[in-house]
């Protein structure tokens, strides 16, 4: 492994435990048919093919990556959209079984930009209330679906007192915006992007190959090492429970774990870290959104 860089920044260097050089977070979101469901909220088309796809994570797929865990010793973050475990409430239990976190990822996995303040309140009470029902304990954690979020929805994920958000990219280590401790995500270490792939005739773009994904995630994970950062691995169980993607997984684990440097830690366990830590108040920053540009000119004759 080449040495840690130090860049000269206004900022500081972000600060992990146990003399540890930077972080990693195994996050699973756990979509199944959901969001088709939001996609088709009015009337549902007579069609099995993508229900059936996405419907692979909760019956197989999630196993598939909780024996990955299990066999690599790691604890993962998994955010369920409360129509989710409705439907497969067993996930539940063996989600909790193997040691790792469940967090709020929306009840119909709605889109921020199709529902109203209101309407998004109402979900992640509801959220709330029902994994207390389900699982006798209250997600500290948050992620939107789609990754997008509001100056609203930060002051709703504050007031209801959660630990943190995880929708964010302002840095690539954890960070506060508007009050609430952010466990940031990156597009590039998604599995959606590329493999998101359902047939019919209803994808944009076909899905890439396994093996240059594998090198870009090893290489973003070696330079985010070196910097310091934390590599928060997205991946969804209908994705990456199919069996070569498993495999893709098992050789980024080795590589991962074969570095001492290294915390493979849960949102919560970091979010924890951060608030306790020196870190807090360091990287604060304003969600505010600015001013529209409007009318604004230069250039012209003021005198």
């Amino acid at each position: 492994m080449s040495p840690p860089l130090h860049v000269k920044s206004p900022w500081p260097s972000y600060e992990w435990p146990e003399n540890k050089q930077s972080a990693v977070l195994l996050s699973i979101d756990v979509d199944a048919h959901v969001p088709f469901m939001w996609a088709h909220k009015d009337h549902i088309p007579d069609r099995l093919g993508t229900l059936e796809i996405r419907r692979f994570g909760p019956r197989t797929g999630l196993y598939r990556l909780l024996d990955l865990f299990a066999r690599y010793g790691a604890k993962a973050s998994f955010y369920v959209p409360a129509l989710t475990a409705e439907t497969s409430p067993e996930i539940l239990d063996a989600i909790l079984e193997g040691g790792h976190e469940i967090g709020l990822h929306g009840y119909f996995h709605e889109i921020v930009s199709e529902v109203s303040d209101e309407e998004f309140t109402g979900a992640l009470e509801a959220s709330i209330a029902f994994f207390i029902r389900q699982t006798g304990a209250k997600p500290v954690g948050f992620r939107s679906p789609a990754w997008e979020m509001t100056p609203h929805m930060l002051r709703e994920v504050r007031r209801l007192e959660l630990a943190y958000d995880s929708s964010l990219s302002g840095f690539d280590h954890p960070y506060e915006i508007d009050g609430v401790v952010e466990i940031p995500v990156q597009w590039a270490i998604d599995d959606a992007i590329f493999f998101k792939f359902e047939g019919g005739g209803r994808d944009k773009w076909p899905y890439q190959s396994g093996r240059a994904v594998l090198q870009d995630w090893i290489s973003e994970w070696r330079a985010l090492h070196r910097f310091g950062g934390l590599f928060t691995l997205t991946v969804h169980d209908w994705i990456s429970g199919r069996a070569q993607r498993i495999a893709l997984l098992e050789e980024l684990l080795d590589t991962i774990t074969a570095e001492n440097g290294t915390w493979i830690a849960t949102a919560a366990e970091i979010a924890a870290h951060h608030a306790g830590s020196v870190n807090a108040g360091r990287f604060a920053v304003d969600g505010t959104v600015p001013d529209a540009i409007g009318k604004r000119r230069f250039g012209q004759d003021h005198g």
